[in-house]
């Protein structure tokens, strides 16, 4: 026998011109050619470089096992999370929802906020923070840069600033004090700057800090810059100087702590000083 004929009976496939033991039968109207009985044995073929022998054929099992769990170590690249796409959003809450939350229940809620277009460009939210029993309540309008990486409502130098302004109100920060936005977003347009709220945003965010002024329940407003002073009461122009009035609170507007560290004259601190004069003979005598 030949060593091809060797390999191919090794792998069970047989000697190339054995025939199968089949028989055909012939179509109606068809001759039935018999085979040779015979076949002439293949000439040998030329002893060529020796071949590695062949391991013995693997037979599979008719069904092949369930397979084994791999444990997966964790990556330390996330270049794949960053080209995924993004979770669905959440069920975005109601005004009626939003006004029966507690102050676990509206934080949790301002966290995945995607009540405006904001949602799609900030970095994180800003809550209020505070005493959350507080007669006093500090508002601005939106969070800065700083206050957005910071995660915290007037933080940093203008934090510090605001701090030394409730000393000399004779209040203690984080005493019967709480502070917090009107949007707890940062507005940027598409260059990235920061910018003014539009309508849609202002009203998408106003349940929030509701919410916050029922649980509060806060008797004296003081609004921290132009913009708070605007959108705190709708249709209504802010005056420096005057008293207004929203829901049982009083409202008194000065200036944002951030302007006040960038006046050289001493003109704006000394006409905030005399806001908070006015905020502080305001909440006594309501009393």
């Amino acid at each position: 026998m030949s060593r091809s004929a060797v390999f191919l009976d090794e792998m069970g496939v047989g000697p190339l011109w054995r025939l199968r033991q089949e028989t055909v039968q012939p179509a109606a109207g068809e001759i039935a050619m018999q085979a040779p009985a015979v076949l002439a044995e293949p000439e040998p073929e030329p002893e060529t470089e020796p071949v590695a022998e062949m391991a013995p054929p693997v037979v599979l099992a008719a069904s092949s096992p369930a397979p084994v769990p791999v444990a997966v170590t964790e990556d330390s690249s996330t270049a794949w999370f960053d080209d995924a796409p993004a979770p669905p959003p959440a069920r975005q809450v109601t005004d009626a929802e939003i006004a029966a939350m507690d102050w676990d229940g509206l934080a949790a809620a301002v966290a995945k906020c995607a009540r405006c277009d904001l949602c799609k460009t900030r970095k994180g939210v800003v809550t209020g923070h505070g005493d959350r029993q507080a007669e006093w309540l500090m508002v601005a309008s939106s969070p800065s840069r700083g206050e957005e990486r910071e995660g915290r409502a007037l933080g940093g130098e203008q934090g510090l600033l605001l701090d030394n302004m409730l000393k000399a109100m004779k209040l203690e920060p984080g005493k019967n004090v709480y502070v917090t936005h009107l949007l707890k977003c940062r507005p940027l347009d598409d260059a990235g700057q920061e910018r003014l709220p539009t309508d849609a945003e202002s009203a998408a965010c106003r349940p929030y800090f509701e919410r916050e002024l029922a649980l509060l329940q806060a008797r004296t407003i003081v609004t921290l810059g132009q913009m708070a002073a605007a959108g705190i009461i709708a249709g209504e122009k802010p005056v420096r100087g005057k008293v207004r009035q929203l829901g049982r609170a009083a409202v008194v507007a000065t200036f944002h702590p951030d302007l006040l560290l960038q006046d050289e004259t001493g003109q704006a601190k000394a006409r905030a000083w005399a806001d908070l004069c006015l905020a502080t003979g305001t909440h006594a005598a309501r009393a």
